[in-house]
């Protein structure tokens, strides 16, 4: 059994400390306040029993909090007086030098919660290191200055969280959609540098990459091109290789008529595509922002975004490629092709691709097989999506966050150029349990922590408030998002729609269960978890009101907060057998991943909450390898188009590089009771020497997880 320092190291549990801080508080009262040996040994004996009974590694604040409890069992009144005054005056020396621990724990690569805390990032590089000892001095600012203590505190109890605070203190903004069409069609400004109109599809799928470099540097959050806005650039390189090849057999004197020329030509241009295709994922792949990570970027294909004919058809060359590339992989150190986590992939079902016999129906196909070995793409519904979104179809920024309809000056919907404020986490799980179930107090709660998010919110709103556009140019003036002045602020843009703020909500299911005995699958329990929905939509649309910016609900993709929930609901209510007794809550409206159904149903029932979680949500059914059963995947890609608007397929893909196995590695207890990865072949741990791919958030993490999370994927249950 571990324990969590302060410090976020973790070391193995040593009881006789206990001891050791009993007997040192023990000398600080008279003789006849003190506690016996038996009577100290007892009270470590009860620690070290609440610790184990707890199926994760303590931190020293719980293990404090239980000696206090046990101490007070004793009747030893002055002691315990003294034990917590000691604490106390601790923790203000602690607190004028927290920071520092902090970063040095970092540096030193000991830091056992940040180590796992983003699934994305390699913790021992520099660069990883270089932006997380800035997100410690930018949290300590952000809790110091920023923000309102009791904001600050809410946070801290887990009531609510204020997400990115290691980024709040500069002014810089969530996720986009970045606007690639203006940035190619009338030339853009990267470092510096003017970057024309491209000559060729190769050289646009070039500056595509450099583009998304330079954004994801400037914000901290997810971003998603279209490959629609590249596909006009495959007319510009047949048109140059139609001309460059009969200027070639002329040279040769060779008598070619037009159908000889457009074949050669063709040939390259398909040459070019791949070649194209090629550079954006291994750019993407390979590519390190300034925080350490792959651009988090998205790739949206969706047919119908362009003209029925050659640019359609062009478009859907690029799809192709792009799915064929993705299913061989990239290597991985030894070699082997893997799974990488990035671009994520985004694949629109449409009347024209989702049948037998549709003119697309291949493409889909193809589509299935790269879910079944690479996890992606994950699809989305035009049927559904153009239902809920008054006619419209687009990607979302990022993982799950998508914007709310807007019409420009023209009276014409617009999506790319638009981005996110941020977003602040309502626990719902805290909520209801605070309540003691007396349904009247569960609402009066939830407007109490209602209105912290709402000031949360307009914390975020205002920070970004007077942000020139010089601090990052490539976004605010040189078209991904705008094309503003030098000196301009971005304040408009933070107004009347054209951006969105998030409400995040997370543990609709254990709110519920507390709440009502039963799982918000139970048909007696439905309406109340909807209605707890339709409460939060609400809060929304008055804040919107009054404000006239636009806020959004949004279902809440739980990484290391997960964890960090789950921690704070066990210190506040003990372990309530299906609300607090497991290390994770569930996402936003999400089924509890130990609950049995079948992916259909899932994917039905999950629909009405996905309509209620406008500002972003995403729906996954749990599948085994698929790779033989591609009728299967495609089943539920048709059920998917049917019934609900944004939905993926987790499935495994993992590889052993000390055996070369390439099935599924497990995840198991060690000796102190922690969760980790062994191959079941070679019974290798060695993460260093594992790669394995989970999607855990609506993205596919490749660094491993927390405790928590953990904990979460090894219970999930198969829905298909």
């Amino acid at each position: 059994m571990n324990i969590i320092k302060r410090s976020g190291m973790e070391v193995p549990f040593d009881a006789v400390k206990i001891e050791e801080a009993v007997k040192k508080a023990n000398t600080s009262v008279q003789e006849a306040d003190q506690l016996s040996d038996s009577q100290i040994r007892l009270i470590a004996d009860h620690v070290t029993g609440q610790c184990g009974e707890m199926k994760r590694s303590p931190n020293v604040e719980e293990i404090q909090d239980m000696v206090e409890e046990e101490i007070m069992k004793q009747k030893a009144y002055k002691l315990a007086a003294n034990y917590i005054t000691y604490r106390y005056k601790r923790e203000l020396v602690r607190k004028s030098n927290s920071t520092d621990k902090q970063i040095l724990s970092l540096l030193e690569c000991s830091n056992e919660e940040v180590l796992q805390e983003n699934s994305n990032k390699n913790p021992v590089v520099n660069s990883v290191q270089r932006d997380y000892m800035a997100g410690e001095v930018s949290k300590d600012i952000t809790r110091r200055f920023l923000l309102p203590q009791d904001i600050v505190e809410a946070h801290e109890k887990g009531l609510i969280h204020f997400h990115d605070a290691d980024y709040f203190a500069q002014h810089m903004h969530n996720c986009c959609l970045v606007n690639l069409e203006d940035m190619l069609q009338n030339g853009t400004i990267i470092s510096e540098t003017m970057i024309e109109r491209p000559h060729s599809f190769s050289t646009a799928c070039n500056i595509a990459t450099q583009a998304i470099a330079q954004i994801a540097s400037s914000q901290y959050g997810g971003q998603s091109i279209t490959l629609s806005h590249l596909a006009p650039f495959v007319e510009v390189s047949r048109q140059k290789f139609l001309n460059e090849v009969r200027a070639e057999l002329a040279a040769q004197n060779i008598d070619a008529d037009e159908e000889m020329v457009s074949s050669i030509a063709e040939m390259r241009v398909k040459r070019e595509i791949k070649q194209g295709v090629q550079m954006i994922q291994y750019q993407v792949i390979t590519l390190m922002t300034t925080n350490g990570q792959a651009p988090f970027v998205t790739v949206f294909m969706y047919l119908d975004e362009v003209p029925e004919g050659r640019l359609r058809d062009d478009l859907a060359l690029i799809i192709e490629e792009m799915l064929l590339q993705r299913i061989q992989g990239v290597k991985n150190e030894q070699g082997v092709f893997i799974t990488p986590a990035f671009p994520k992939l985004i694949y629109v079902l449409e009347e024209d691709n989702i049948r037998e016999g549709t003119p697309y129906w291949e493409l889909t196909k193809l589509a299935a097989r790269c879910t079944a070995k690479r996890l992606v793409p994950d699809y989305i519904s035009e049927k559904i999506m153009k239902s809920l979104k008054d006619g419209n179809c687009y990607p979302c920024m990022g993982c799950r966050s998508f914007l709310t309809v807007y019409h420009d000056e023209q009276d014409k919907p617009k999506f790319y150029g638009r981005f996110n404020q941020g977003v602040v986490t309502i626990n719902l799980v805290d909520a209801a349990c605070s309540s003691g179930k007396d349904m009247e107090k569960f609402w009066s709660i939830m407007d109490e922590r209602l209105e912290l998010c709402r000031r949360a919110l307009m914390c975020r709103h205002e920070r970004l408030k007077g942000t020139p556009s010089d601090v990052a140019p490539i976004l605010w003036q040189n078209g991904a998002l705008a094309r503003l002045k030098k000196g301009e602020t971005i304040d408009k843009l933070l107004y009347n729609g054209y951006s969105t703020i998030s409400l995040g909500y997370a543990g609709l299911c254990e709110c519920v269960r507390y709440m009502t005995g039963k799982s918000h699958t139970d048909p007696e329990a439905t309406p109340f978890a909807l209605e707890v929905m339709e409460y939060l939509n609400e809060a929304c649309r008055k804040w919107a009101a009054e404000t006239n910016i636009s806020f959004s609900l949004y279902g809440t993709p739980l990484e290391s907060t997960t964890y960090k929930f789950a921690k704070k609901l066990q210190d506040r209510f003990g372990m309530i057998p299906g609300v607090t007794d497991k290390n994770y809550i569930t996402n936003s409206y999400h089924v509890h991943v130990t609950e049995p159904i079948n992916a259909f149903d899932k994917l039905t029932f999950e629909a009405q909450f996905q309509e209620l979680s406008p500002g972003g949500a995403i729906s996954y059914v749990e599948v085994p390898d698929m790779q033989d059963n591609i009728e299967a995947v495609l089943a539920v890609m048709q059920h998917i188009y049917e019934h609900i608007m944004y939905a993926e397929l987790n499935t495994k893909s993992d590889y052993c590089q000390v055996c070369g196995y390439d099935g599924e590695i497990r995840i198991i207890e060690d000796e102190h009771k922690k969760l980790i990865w062994e191959c079941p072949h070679c019974g290798n741990r060695d993460q260093n020497k594992l790669n394995v791919a989970r999607r855990t958030c609506g993205y596919i993490g490749t660094q491993f997880w927390n405790q928590g999370r953990t904990q979460e994927i090894r219970e999930r249950v198969m829905h298909l």
